[in-house]
């Protein structure tokens, strides 16, 4: 029996900033695998994609955020067809708050920071160093849509 897709693609948002020059990233644990994702999640009904990115870093990080113009769009499309996620990355600028040592989110291990050359090391999702780079070297860059960047969790 095929698996029956859901009601439609989950809409998520993340942050893209500094702190102290290094990209603010959450280490994530999802079963048996550790990875790195861009503080960020889910958008909840009748929330605003701001609001959303606002509640999510302070869960996610403890930090405040003013939340600037988005820059990354993708989508993370399983081919089996049970998971599709619209992913919109936002700048923002750190306001306030304070580095969590107990993130919120209990999938979310720690906060962690890497220069951008480093971010191309590490497992993260969706797999945007690049376009990272490309945005923080050039704060003029139009946003990209970049299609879908599926990770498959099972070829680790």
């Amino acid at each position: 029996m095929a698996a029956r897709a859901p009601e439609g693609p989950r809409v998520r948002v993340a942050a893209l900033m500094l702190l102290d020059d290094k990209v603010v990233v959450v280490r994530h644990r999802a079963s048996f695998s550790a990875y790195h994702l861009l503080p960020g999640g889910g958008v909840n009904y009748r929330e605003t994609l701001e609001e959303a990115v606002v509640r999510e870093v302070v869960e996610e990080t403890g930090l405040h955020v003013e939340v600037g113009r988005p820059v990354l769009i993708n989508d993370t499309v399983d081919p089996c067809g049970t998971r599709h996620v619209v992913n919109i990355t936002f700048l923002a600028t750190v306001v306030g708050g304070q580095v969590t040592e107990t993130p919120e989110d209990p999938s979310v291990e720690a906060v962690e920071f890497f220069d951008i050359a480093s971010l191309a090391q590490l497992d993260l999702r969706p797999p945007l160093a690049e376009a990272i780079a490309t945005i923080l070297g050039d704060d003029m860059a139009p946003a990209r849509y970049l299609g879908s960047l599926f990770t498959d969790p099972a070829s680790e």
